[in-house]
C-alpha cells in the first residue's frame, strides 16, 4: 500500500529537493532531534501571495461556533458548540437555533460540532451533523446525524444517529468529528483518541473507534468494501486507524481524502488517507507529550507506519480545512486552505502531486479559525471560534487606483 512505503515518499518527493527558500518564520521547533522523513515534509518553503485580502463581518455573536456548510440557495449554516445550529442569511441575520436537535454534552470540547449539506439537498434536504453525544453513567461519544432541514429552515425532522464511537468514556477532549460525504453514497467521519493515556491506546484497536478514520453507507451501515470488513474483532466501519484528533478533513479535486489532526507538543498532521493505513499514534510521533515527555518510544518512524505528508512543529492547532477551487483566487486552484487556531491563522499549502510544495500564513490576526469553506463565487468564509465569535467573509483586495 502506497501509504506505508517510505521509498514511495521520497521518489514522490524528489523533485522538490532543490529548493532553498526559508519557511515560513514560527520560531524553533519542540523536539530539535526529530527530522523529516523526506524533503519538504516540514518547514516547506515559504510562499507570499501577490495580492491582498479583505475581510468583513457577515455575522457576530456566535458562541464558539465549530462547523460550518454553505446552503444551495445561499446562507450559511452554523453550529455551536454549547448546542445550536443556526442559519445565517446571505445579509448576516442570524436565526433563532435550530428546532429539532439532540441534547448533547457540552463539556471540555465537546457539544455541537461539525455540519454538512447533503449532496442532493436540493432534493431532499438532508443535513449531516455531529455532536458528542451523552451516553450512560456521565460517558459521551462522538456520534453522527442525519435529519432533515424544513423548508422555512427553522426545523430539523427525521433525525436519527447513523454513527456513534465505540465504546463511551467520560473524557471530554479528542472527539475529532469532521464529516466529509464522498458525493458516492458514503460519510467518512473522523474521531479522536479521547485524550487520556489510556484512551489514546486505542487509536491503534481495531475493536475501537478512537483515533480513525470511518466510512459509512447513508443510513451508517459499512460498506462492504470497506478494508477491515469480515477480520474477526475489527469493527467494519473502520477506515483508517493510528489518528490522535482529527479536526479538518476534506476531498481534493481528486476525489482523495486528506486529514489534519492535532498533534501533542509538535507534531501536527497533514495525511492523505488511504484504506486500511495506520498513521502510527501514539507508536510514532513528531511531537512530544505536553509535559515534554517523549511519546511512546520517541520515535518518529517505524515499518508498516505511515508517514504523514506534512507536519508542524510548532504546532498550528488545525481547524477545518477545504481544497480551493474557486474563480476569485486562481493562483490558489488545488491547493489546500487550513484554519490554524494557535497562533491562529489561515495555512495554504502548495501541492506538487502528494508532496508540499510551499507553505503562507494568512490573516494572521483574525484569532482561531475553526472552519474555512468556498463560496460559489470563490471568495472565502470563515469562523473565527470565540466566546463572541464571528462569521467573516474574504474576497480580493482590488488595488487602488491613481
Amino acid at each position: 500500500m502506497r501509504a506505508l512505503t517510505l521509498a514511495a515518499l521520497l521518489a514522490g518527493t524528489a523533485a522538490l529537493a532543490h529548493a532553498q527558500t526559508a519557511p515560513v518564520e514560527q520560531g524553533p521547533p519542540n523536539v530539535p532531534s526529530f527530522h523529516p522523513a523526506f524533503p519538504e515534509q516540514t518547514r516547506a518553503p515559504a510562499m507570499r501571495s501577490e495580492f491582498g485580502l479583505d475581510v468583513a463581518e457577515v455575522a457576530t455573536g456566535l458562541e464558539h461556533p465549530w462547523g460550518l456548510a454553505l446552503l444551495p440557495d445561499g446562507g450559511y449554516l452554523v453550529t455551536e458548540r454549547p448546542g445550536r445550529l443556526r442559519v445565517v442569511s446571505p445579509e448576516g441575520v442570524l436565526s433563532e437555533a435550530v428546532a429539532g436537535l439532540p441534547e448533547v454534552r457540552a463539556a471540555g470540547q465537546g457539544g455541537l460540532l461539525d455540519v454538512a449539506v447533503s449532496p442532493t439537498f436540493a432534493t431532499d434536504r438532508v443535513l449531516y451533523l455531529t455532536y458528542a453525544r451523552p451516553m450512560q453513567g456521565g460517558t459521551a461519544a462522538t456520534a453522527a446525524l442525519r435529519g432533515r432541514l424544513s423548508e422555512d429552515l427553522a426545523t430539523l425532522t427525521d433525525v436519527q444517529d447513523i454513527f456513534v464511537q465505540d465504546p463511551p468514556v467520560s473524557a471530554t477532549n479528542h472527539f475529532g468529528a469532521r464529516i466529509v460525504p464522498d458525493g458516492e453514497g458514503h460519510l467518512f467521519v473522523t474521531t479522536g483518541d479521547r485524550f487520556t493515556q489510556e484512551n489514546r491506546v486505542r487509536a491503534q484497536d481495531l475493536g475501537a473507534t478512537f483515533g480513525k478514520v470511518v466510512r459509512i453507507a447513508l443510513d451508517g451501515t459499512p460498506p462492504p468494501d470497506n478494508p477491515f470488513v469480515g477480520q474477526a474483532a475489527a469493527i467494519p466501519t473502520i477506515w483508517s486507524l493510528g489518528h490522535r484528533n482529527i479536526q479538518g478533513a476534506a476531498l481534493d479535486g481528486d476525489g482523495r481524502l486528506w486529514t489534519v489532526e492535532h498533534g501533542p507538543r509538535g507534531g501536527d498532521e497533514l495525511n492523505l488517507v488511504e484504506p486500511g493505513a495506520n498513521y502510527g499514534w501514539p507508536v510514532i510521533s513528531y511531537g512530544v507529550n505536553y509535559d515534554g515527555t517523549p511519546v511512546g518510544d520517541g520515535i518518529t518512524a517505524r515499518d508498516g507506519l505511515a508517514q504523514p505528508r506534512y507536519y508542524w512543529d510548532p504546532v498550528i492547532a488545525p481547524g477545518g480545512m477545504t481544497f480551493y477551487d474557486g474563480a476569485m483566487f486562481p493562483e490558489w486552484r488545488g491547493d489546500a486552505l487550513i484554519g490554524a487556531m494557535n497562533p491562529g491563522a489561515l495555512v495554504r499549502l502548495a501541492l506538487e502531486g502528494d508532496a508540499i510544495a510551499g507553505e503562507e500564513r494568512l490573516l494572521t490576526d483574525l484569532g482561531r479559525i475553526r472552519d474555512v469553506a468556498v463560496a460559489s463565487d470563490g471568495s472565502l468564509l470563515l469562523l473565527i471560534d470565540a466566546e463572541n465569535g464571528r462569521l467573516l467573509h474574504v474576497t480580493r483586495a482590488v488595488p487602488p487606483t491613481d
